[in-house]
């Protein structure tokens, strides 16, 4: 199974592809999109948007797996996230894929077995599963693999 996993920002959203046979989880590729601070937010959920919406039909997931806002202690971050969400679910239908979506703690379950595992616990079983030298950089990028192998491990 080709498993596509995004975390959302606007700043840097994270994506990252594996493939995943059983347990056997190979990274295909991973990275970042930027979009400048200074640019006015429609120009840049459009980046978001396009460049999601090439990468998917250039990686041909089966499955996208998309981090969900689960909880924000500040709300101009939450909605922010929540826009850039939007572009992204929307770029993986235009795209024809079917979208999973997980919450931070569901992926934290999922990685380590504990739901409020912090960052580097996370990125580190990143690493483990996909038989990595290291962790992946930056922490969008890991977090997005996250998504998808929290993916693989609940399909």
């Amino acid at each position: 199974m080709r498993i596509f996993g995004v975390d959302p920002g606007t700043g840097i959203t994270g994506y990252g592809m594996i493939e995943a046979s059983g347990q056997d989880y190979v990274l295909v590729g991973a990275g970042v999109i930027r979009t400048p601070a200074n640019t006015a937010l429609p120009s840049r959920l459009d980046t978001i948007f396009r460049s999601l919406e090439e990468l998917i039909r250039e990686y041909k997931p089966d499955v996208v797996a998309v981090e969900k806002l689960f909880f924000a202690q500040n709300v101009t971050t939450a909605i922010s996230v929540s826009h850039a969400r939007g572009a992204i679910l929307l770029a993986a239908e235009r795209a024809g894929a079917e979208v999973a979506e997980y919450t931070p703690l569901q992926i934290k379950q999922a990685l380590t077995g504990y739901g409020r595992a912090d960052k580097k616990q996370v990125q580190e079983m990143v690493k483990v599963m996909l038989k990595l030298k290291t962790q992946p950089k930056p922490d969008d990028c890991a977090d997005a693999l996250a998504a998808a192998i929290c993916h693989a491990m609940s399909a």
